[in-house]
């Protein structure tokens, strides 16, 4: 009877995936390689890139890069540097997957905006309406260190898909939070932050969430948050459908992101990246902590993050936005509409978010006029995030150009890769 069940579940995750998509009119190419100049980017310019990374593998302040730069769909640069790990002597190949960590949320963000799509729900209804745990939401109002309890006030609100989208929804991030009590509350409640290689699910882990104090009242701040995670579950809830094969039928399958995954099968184990320190100037891989680096590889592979938990490739990653460059299409395969990435990279945070030159979208943030007049930010609507182990990544629409670094380290680290990376591209369009 279990096989029967598991042969009809099987049957139905691969016909979802087979009518997930639609066809478009439009048939924008895959990503293939080709010469700089062909695009408009000087070569000799571009090298200056090359530069940048082997000089800061040589110096020490990194144990491997890869990155990667397009435009108008054309891969321009693409190479790896220095170390995949130090301690085995293993060096970084182009190809190789990396914890892409809080780039996680935009792939999140996108499968939440599919389901938009196609009707299943308004961004302002309250999440409590699919998740019922989220009824009547509490703000902290004070804490006893002591003891650990704390006192709460009703919310003004509920919580809204669009605040848990955006970051304003008071749920905090637990064990990097800012606030010290609200890291205690999660702690002592069992919520589940990041990565793990325990047996436990999102739902786990989201309903024990729903309880907890928020920051503040929904909608009145910008604060980092598992607002993502919570995400990932009400897909589960809104599509029927687990959130990993969600994403892997609806979004990896269709643009061929073949490395993009919560968790990886032993024969692409080899590829995984190392997360190193530098300790007594040499790089050695990090410890286990509130979390063991090796998750996408061993344990329970059972938590499917929407916030931190995926892994992927530089070329993945570029190939996920250059849909976005593409108004939501790909290959002749239409993940979104362009009036649907029209409104995922419109201001949703307002003033809340707390800087002139940026702002917050349903899926990124945004770089505004006065963004684009500071220079090395790329154009006005220039759009971007990074991630836990030291990954960044950029995409300008008004240049067709995408910019992408993948590196693995956590700690200290002495490293300018990020801001010149950005600076260094778009120098060296010349057209």
């Amino acid at each position: 009877m279990k096989r029967i069940i598991l042969i009809a579940l099987a049957v139905f995750l691969y016909f979802s995936g087979l009518n997930a998509q639609t066809k478009s009119i439009k048939k924008s190419p895959v990503l293939t390689e080709a010469a700089p100049e062909s695009v408009g980017i000087s070569a000799e310019r571009l090298a200056r890139i090359d530069q940048m990374c082997v000089d800061a593998v040589k110096k020490g302040d990194l144990p491997g890069i890869v990155s990667l730069v397009t435009r108008n769909g054309k891969i321009v640069h693409w190479k790896a540097y220095g170390m995949a790990n130090n301690q085995e002597n293993k060096a970084l190949k182009r190809d190789d997957i990396f914890r892409i960590a809080s780039q996680t949320k935009a792939i999140t963000a996108t499968a939440v905006m599919m389901l938009w799509e196609e009707g299943k729900f308004q961004l302002d209804d309250p999440i409590s309406k699919y998740i019922p745990e989220f009824k009547n939401p509490q703000v902290l109002k004070s804490f006893t260190y002591n003891d650990t309890t704390y006192a709460t006030v009703p919310a003004k609100s509920e919580i809204t898909i669009r605040h848990l989208i955006t970051h304003t929804s008071g749920i905090g991030y637990g064990v990097i939070d800012g606030d010290e009590r609200m890291k205690m509350i999660y702690a002592k409640a069992g919520v589940t932050d990041l990565f793990t290689t325990e047996k436990i699910t999102i739902a786990e882990s989201v309903k024990k969430l729903a309880k907890l104090p928020l920051h503040h009242n929904p909608g009145e701040k910008f604060t980092y948050s598992e607002g993502l995670d919570v995400l990932g579950y009400f897909i589960e809830v809104v599509s029927g459908m687990p959130f990993d094969q969600f994403l892997k039928t609806r979004i990896f399958d269709p643009l061929a992101m073949n490395d993009t995954r919560f968790y990886f099968p032993e024969e692409k184990a080899g590829r995984l990246v190392a997360v190193q320190q530098k300790k007594d100037g040499k790089w050695t891989k990090y410890p286990v902590t509130f979390y063991d680096t090796d998750y996408p590889v061993k344990g329970a592979k059972s938590f499917f993050s929407g916030g931190a938990g995926l892994s992927s490739t530089a070329k993945d990653y570029a190939t996920f936005l250059q849909m976005y460059l593409n108004g939501g299409e790909l290959n002749g395969v239409r993940i979104l509409s362009r009036t649907t990435v029209d409104v995922i990279l419109a201001n949703h945070s307002a003033e809340l978010f707390g800087a002139p030159d940026r702002y917050h979208g349903l899926a990124f943030g945004v770089t505004t006029t006065i963004g684009q007049d500071k220079g090395g930010n790329g154009s006005e609507g220039t759009f971007d995030w990074g991630g836990y182990f030291n990954t960044q990544y950029f995409a300008d629409p008004k240049e067709i150009v995408i910019g992408i670094l993948m590196k693995q380290t956590q700690g200290s680290v002495n490293d300018e890769t990020g801001w010149k990376f950005r600076q260094l591209v778009g120098q060296s369009i010349d057209d």
